[in-house]
């Protein structure tokens, strides 16, 4: 009886290669990159049609890979439309030699993904530097008050006369000892937020203690 040989990992490969499926996906790939690729050529020549079904074929793929790098739906969905203004302006400069089309897309995609990050840090950093310059010497004039009448109890009655944001966000802030940053994440909300809560509920505690 004549024993059967495997076949060698070069040879396997070339039969896996050859079969219909993958034969068909590679081929869709390549139908698509140039279908994109004549998409892009029309939209640099302003054809809002090309442009349409350009969104329509891609932007789920764009989104998901913002996504990705923001972790944000809201944030995602804005720099997405971000993306596909800056595809419209500059379409132009799309060049099939030098890569595919979607290749071209995600890389502008992850690009401004990336200084969306950055420019909400930068934001983030602003923020927290204007709440400690700001906030803070307001939460102090209280604090310095409260010591000087050690009056706990009347901290305590200032407090339950604020909304509960306001409490949880000047609880989690001052008595928790987390920065504005991490009371924002901590409450899923933006910083923006956490700033307003704590500024009025620190006016209601200040009109509450008597402090003018």
């Amino acid at each position: 009886m004549t024993t059967r040989q495997p076949a060698a990992e070069g040879d396997s490969f070339r039969r896996d290669a050859s079969t219909p499926g993958i034969d068909s996906a590679v081929t869709a790939r390549a139908a698509e990159s140039i279908e994109l690729a004549a998409l892009l050529d029309r939209c640099g020549q302003s054809d809002q049609e090309a442009f349409a079904e350009l969104y329509d074929r891609t932007s789920a793929r764009v989104f998901g890979l913002v996504l990705r790098v923001l972790h944000d739906p809201g944030y995602a969905e804005e720099t997405t439309q971000e993306v596909y203004l800056q595809i419209w302006r500059t379409a132009a400069s799309f060049d099939a030699e030098k890569g595919s089309a979607v290749t071209w897309l995600m890389t502008l995609a992850h690009r401004r993904a990336v200084d969306r990050v950055r420019a909400e840090q930068a934001h983030t950093q602003r923020e927290v530097a204007y709440g400690i310059r700001v906030l803070g010497n307001e939460f102090d004039e209280v604090t310095e008050e409260v010591e000087r009448r050690l009056e706990q109890q009347a901290v305590l009655d200032g407090l339950a006369t604020l909304t509960e944001t306001q409490r949880e966000a000047i609880s989690l802030a001052y008595y928790g000892g987390r920065t504005y940053a991490e009371v924002a994440h901590y409450l899923g909300v933006g910083l923006p937020t956490v700033k307003s809560r704590i500024r009025d509920g620190l006016t209601r505690l200040k009109r509450s203690l008597g402090v003018t």
